[in-house]
């Protein structure tokens, strides 16, 4: 079984685990529906893993069981972006910046990290944890934010997704220094 496939079914399969995604993580996989239907340019699957508190949707792109599987995040507001190549790189990601939607509006990491460890003290050990329960590898917070504005700069043209009732519109990049 694939590395993101299998992860995936762990998580459905262990809810304190995939419960544990959801707060700081805002990535909640009772919240699979989609806002909308939403179409990749090549014609790609979708298929909805977890959503977040303000009606964002993440799909895991392609078919179960394909080699290259990225997560696309889709926001309510229209805006969109790769963040991840894999869900292994996703969730590793989440779980080390769960604030990272915040860096696409400028905020630097050490300002929301110290918010985040401010409001909760115990995030680096809860995060450790989890990292470790899911046997994914630890990361620094910097790191983890090259790797998304690294997979961020991938997501135009191929998974910029559109919508199928609005004339097939695309979304607008969350990470606007992606290449269009």
């Amino acid at each position: 079984m694939i590395a993101s496939d299998a992860l995936l079914h762990r998580l459905e399969q262990d809810p304190s685990l995939a419960a544990a995604l959801v707060w700081p993580g805002d990535f909640d996989m009772d919240r699979r529906d989609p806002i909308e239907d939403l179409v990749l340019p090549s014609g790609g699957l979708l298929h909805p893993v977890a959503g977040c508190g303000a009606g964002g949707t993440y799909f895991l792109c392609g078919e179960a069981g394909a080699e290259e599987r990225p997560v696309l995040y889709a926001d309510s507001e229209g805006q969109a972006t790769l963040i991840g190549a894999n869900l292994v790189e996703a969730i590793t990601l989440i779980a080390v910046l769960p604030f990272w939607r915040d860096l696409a509006k400028g905020f630097t990491i050490s300002d929301l990290g110290s918010e985040l460890r401010a409001d909760h003290p115990d995030f680096d050990a809860e995060r450790d944890r989890l990292l470790h329960a899911l046997c994914l590898a630890s990361i620094s917070e910097e790191e983890a934010a090259e790797r998304l504005l690294a997979v961020a700069a991938r997501t135009a043209p191929d998974y910029v997704p559109r919508v199928p009732d609005d004339d097939y519109l695309p979304y607008e990049l969350l990470f606007p220094s992606s290449p269009a």
